[in-house]
């Protein structure tokens, strides 16, 4: 891999800041500056960015964001993501606090009001791409659909430094599918951390050897009669809500969002760097930005 050759990384930044809460709230223990302000998310995730930028050296870098909880999928279907808890007490400050370290890192933070993280990833994904490698960084699998020759979806895995990196071969050995139908295999089985159902009783394997035979969910419809009679009766007694998860799995990629390669060149200012983490007592976390830069 020539390191010289311009790519971006295009970052789902709630992923990285939940696993980053997590990650380092372990034993009730949550990391505070001297003053009582809770970092442990913020650390987290400035450890994830800099490992993923050390594994795959992006010379361009986007961080993505949700915009809230109200978007055009909770206008279709009113219980999408309806499940999810309240944030911990904790990690609520953090989240305007991320955006300040991501400012400072000298990265453009990107959302828009109506539209998920997913969205802003997709649409920059499909207008960057023309000119340079995208790679996704993200923990989330419905990121699978944006793979193409020029965008590799890198899925975190647990532990650090464990990447799944996907591109279409990859995804076609491991998966069986194409990312196009990764959309239809989300409508077939649904997403219960999305909170919305599929079709009842069909679960991934049925689905995977449905989509392998017909192509699509299309396909799947047209061929209904060829289907054994069980699989039939449960897609036939929830065709209308197969067609609103497929909907609400399609990720959007006309979101009104847009960074040129310029805005986005990762130029990272050291000394800036240095005195914002000194604030946030992130002191081990000096030299490893450092590490990362000089390697850039």
């Amino acid at each position: 891999m020539d390191m010289s050759e311009p790519k971006v990384m295009l970052v789902d930044g709630m992923a990285l800041l939940f696993r980053g809460y997590y990650a380092n709230s372990y034993g009730g223990y949550i990391r505070k500056t001297k003053a009582g302000l809770p970092t442990n998310a913020v650390f987290g995730f400035v450890k994830y960015l800099l490992d993923a930028c050390r594994t795959f050296a992006p010379s361009h870098i986007v961080c993505c964001w949700d915009m809230g909880s109200k978007t055009f999928r909770t206008d279709k279907f009113e219980a999408y993501k309806g499940n999810r808890p309240e944030a911990p007490a904790e990690l609520i400050p953090q989240f305007d606090l991320v955006k300040d370290v991501v400012g400072g890192l000298g990265i453009p933070n990107v959302g828009v009001v109506g539209y998920e993280a997913d969205d802003c990833i997709g649409t920059l994904s499909k207008q960057l791409s023309r000119q340079m490698d995208v790679y996704v960084l993200t923990g989330d699998h419905d990121m699978l659909q944006l793979v193409d020759d020029r965008v590799k979806v890198v899925i975190m895995k647990k532990g650090p430094s464990n990447y799944a990196v996907y591109d279409p071969d990859k995804l076609r050995e491991e998966k069986q599918l194409s990312p196009k139908q990764f959309i239809d295999l989300k409508g077939l089985i649904g997403d219960a951390s999305d909170n919305y159902p599929g079709v009842k009783g069909i679960g991934e394997k049925t689905a995977t050897k449905l989509l392998v035979e017909y192509g699509s969910i299309d396909g799947i419809l047209e061929h209904l009669h060829l289907l054994p009679k069980g699989v039939r009766a449960k897609i036939e007694a929830d065709v209308e809500m197969l067609h609103l998860c497929r909907e609400l799995a399609t990720i959007h990629c006309e979101a009104p969002v847009a960074c040129s390669t310029d805005e986005c060149r990762w130029e990272p200012d050291r000394a800036k760097i240095a005195a914002l983490f000194e604030e946030l007592e992130f002191n081990s976390l000096v030299k490893e930005v450092s590490r990362v830069i000089t390697a850039s």
